[in-house]
Order: C-alpha cells, then structure tokens, then sequence
C-alpha cells in the first residue's frame, strides 16, 4: 500500500479566530431561539457572560454580523435582528469579507491621502464650513454614546467635495460601500469614535491653513489609525 505524499492535495485548514467561533455561536443562539426580523438580541454584558469572553470580544463578532447585514446595531436599543441566516453562508462571507479588507484600506490610503492634499489647495469658504458641520455632527453622536458613523461618513464627504476634483470623486463613490465596511468595523473598536473625531480636527485645522503637505501626512495617519481593525489582524 502506498503512502500519500506530504505534499498531496489537502491545505492546511485554518484555525478559526475566536470571533469567528463567537459569530457561529451567536447564529446557532438565533436559530435556536426561531428569532426573526425586528427581534433583539440580549444586551451585550448578558451575552459576554454567557459565552464567558470579554465585551472588547464580543463587540467584534456584533460588528462582523453588523457589516455582513444581519444585525442592525442601534444605540439605546441593541442589536436588531434584520435576517435569520444560515450559518454556512454567512462564515463564508465573514472570511472574504476579511481577505478584502486589507485592499480596502490600501485603496483608502491612495484615493484619500490625494483628496486631502487637493482639499488643502482648493478648499473655499463654504468647502470648509460643510468640513466643520460634519465633524461637530460626529462629535454630537458620540457625545451622545453613538459610533458617529454618520458624522465620519459626512467628514469624508465634505473633504472630497472639498478637492474639486470630479474623478476621484467617481473614484470614492464606487469604493463608499466598501468603506462602510472598514467604517463600521473601525468605530466599533473601543475609544475608537473619540480618536477618529479628534484625527479628523487635525485634518480639518490643516485644510484650512491651506498645507497640502500638512493635510496630507494628517489623513494618512488617520487612515493608519482606522485600519488598526481587529479583524485584520
């Protein structure tokens, strides 16, 4: 009887991070409880303690099924079922969700680092007050305990409309969903909605002092800081 070689037709099987096992265990929880849309799960510190991991932990897995479309993670309520899904499906996804992630920030860093030096050269008066109006925006959701997703995505927005530059602006409109990804994945992390409202100041307060170099080195500093993503790693 011949030995199958070393080096045959199997590879290696990756070990499953622990948000993953967290998020297999959460759909096994929805499936058995027949939970459909609108239903909410229970409070996060219940269910940290049920699975006996850290809250930090378990917010990854919340996040992980948040960008995957499943929950709905709404502050003051909770997470709100928005499908009941099969798992098989949605651990698929989850994998080449994180596969792409780091293209997406790499895709960031080249289109935005741009943005910001063009914003700092051709901003006018009223480019800057949309910049202010998005960043006291975000600074109201999380004063008030919120991701500030909203605020961050309008924070974009104004210093991209701020470049005048109508094709990186195509450009940043095909890759937005894309960016929600890294976007929801990024606020999820702990502090994080605090940091990134204060690297945004930074960004702003050298788009006004008109320093492309300035605007430049802030935004990729930010994008640095929002990749540091936990499900990158």
């Amino acid at each position: 009887m011949r030995e199958s070689s070393a080096s045959g037709p199997f590879t290696r099987v990756p070990r499953p991070r622990l948000y993953e096992q967290l998020v297999e265990q959460l759909l096994g929880y929805i499936e058995a409880r027949q939970l459909g849309p609108g239903d909410v799960l229970p409070a996060e510190r219940e269910l940290a303690e049920q699975l006996g991991v850290s809250r930090a932990t378990l917010a990854q897995a919340l996040v992980a099924l948040e960008v995957l479309g499943v929950i709905d993670v709404q502050h003051g309520t909770g997470a709100v079922l928005v499908y009941r899904p099969s798992i098989a499906p949605v651990i698929k996804g989850l994998r080449e969700h994180s596969n792409r992630l780091p293209d997406i920030v790499e895709a960031r860093s080249t289109l935005e680092v741009k943005l910001a030096t063009l914003a700092a050269a051709r901003r006018t008066d009223a480019d800057m007050d949309a910049i202010d109006a998005a960043i006291e925006a975000m600074a109201a959701e999380v004063s008030s305990g919120d991701k500030g997703a909203h605020g961050d995505e309008l924070f974009h927005q104004a210093v991209t409309a701020a470049a005048h530059s109508s094709v990186l602006e195509q450009l940043m409109a095909f890759i937005a969903e894309m960016v929600l990804e890294t976007r929801l994945e990024s606020l999820g992390q702990p502090n994080r909605p605090e940091q990134s409202l204060a690297s945004h100041r930074t960004i702003a307060e050298a788009i006004r002092a008109q320093d492309p170099q300035q605007a430049a080195d802030a935004m990729q500093s930010h994008i640095e800081l929002v990749s540091d993503v936990a499900l990158l790693k």
